[in-house]
């Protein structure tokens, strides 16, 4: 029977069944799930005189690839639809990794002018002063400028599918053919587009990165990130920046990150739904100012995630302010009862943090951000109505109720 599902072989399971059998090993105690293994080093052989020191295989030693990390990674290639997987201590180690492995003196890299922080900060200070690596940065909606920017030097383009934080979309498949026409590896930052959401590899990307703290552990409690494409690119990323720089994951937090992942597609299911819902009662309100959301038709690129996401749903992240100073953003927030004022993202609590106008990579964004700011709100797994009807708690405490027209 051809089509018959098989838990050994990640291509015959669907969305559901590969988060939760993907990447599992059993061993000799034949536990269904890959037991933590905390050991940092393994019995070698009788005659260990042939075996590489720097190897990247399990059995050797933790920095070299341990028992909970290489069974993460299996998951990690499978859900991305990679042939390779490395696991690290965070997504800016896995980013880290990937300029590290790929980028040498001399070399070029074009970078999407709205990005995460420490890409930003990577690629505007520490890489090009420490080596002398130039980056340029462009809007990376404009595909004419994106080509203009490509020069024959240029070894990586460097994007996100959604961007952290405006929620600008990417056309990965475009981009990916401008790059490859220039020789360049194209990485797409897709921590806030995990899979089953969106797989960029599908859409010519060569290299995926995430923050597993995010989404795909998606408990808040542990920390890791991943570098996702072909054997060719992962391998010396595994050689370089994880055995000889150390960047690995602990056993621990693989371990934890594997279990956190089962869930994966059933929470993304009431992420998407919840921001869904969640954005278009912010976007009615008249006492927010804008709310930046691919999922809303007012959204400049919500043509392109529909393309691209193929009706599946628009992220979980939404970008907006309230109407008011910062100060005003920062009341709304205290006035919240259920969401938490809070750092991160991908989690099963939502949260929201306020951003302000300061830094350099503020010049880029939208005119409104660079305005008022912005609240970037993660979007959790709670009940939806409950979620409304907090922020609309804390909107009526802000400003006061909406007077009813008859009033």
């Amino acid at each position: 029977m051809t089509n018959r599902p098989d838990r050994h072989d990640p291509r015959t399971l669907s969305e559901l069944s590969l988060a939760v059998h993907g990447g599992n090993q059993l061993d000799s105690t034949k536990a269904l799930r890959t037991p933590l293994v905390m050991a940092n080093s393994y019995e070698l052989p009788a005659d260990p005189s042939d075996i590489s020191w720097s190897a990247t295989t399990g059995g050797l030693y933790t920095r070299n690839t341990g028992v909970n990390q290489s069974a993460l990674q299996d998951k990690l290639a499978a859900l991305d639809n990679g042939e390779d997987a490395v696991a690290l201590a965070s997504g800016v180690a896995a980013l880290h990794a990937v300029f590290f492995t790929h980028v040498r003196v001399g070399d070029h890299v074009v970078v999407s002018d709205v990005t995460y922080e420490a890409t930003w900060r990577l690629w505007t200070e520490l890489l090009p002063r420490r080596y002398g690596i130039e980056a340029t940065f462009v809007d990376i909606t404009d595909h004419a400028a994106v080509r203009a920017a490509m020069r024959p030097e240029t070894a990586l383009v460097c994007i996100e599918a959604i961007a952290n934080p405006t929620n600008k979309v990417a056309d990965v498949a475009a981009i990916a053919a401008i790059a490859h026409a220039a020789g360049a590896i194209l990485m797409v930052d897709s921590t806030y587009t995990p899979p089953p959401f969106y797989r960029p590899l599908d859409d010519g990307a060569d290299l995926v990165v995430h923050s597993l703290t995010k989404y795909i552990n998606g408990h808040g409690d542990a920390m890791g990130g991943a570098v996702i494409g072909s054997h060719a690119l992962i391998e010396p990323i595994k050689a370089d920046a994880m055995v000889d720089v150390g960047g690995v994951i602990s056993p621990f937090n693989a371990w934890q990150i594997q279990r956190g992942s089962v869930t994966l597609p059933l929470r993304l299911r009431q992420h998407l739904a919840s921001a869904q819902r969640i954005a278009e009662y912010l976007d009615q309100d008249p006492r927010v100012a804008f709310v930046a959301y691919p999922g809303l038709p007012s959204h400049p690129d919500h043509a392109l995630a529909t393309r691209q996401f193929g009706g599946r749903g628009f992220g979980a992240m939404i970008a907006f302010a309230v109407d008011g100073d910062p100060d005003i953003q920062n009341r709304f927030v205290a006035n919240l009862a259920l969401i938490t004022s809070g750092f991160s993202l991908g989690h099963d609590d939502s949260l929201i943090v306020h951003t302000g106008v300061e830094g350099g990579r503020v010049a880029s964004y939208p005119e409104q951000f660079r305005t008022l700011g912005h609240l970037r709100l993660s979007v959790g797994i709670e009940d939806t109505d409950d979620l409304i009807r907090d922020l609309a708690a804390a909107l009526d405490e802000t400003f006061g109720p909406i007077q009813s027209q008859t009033e």
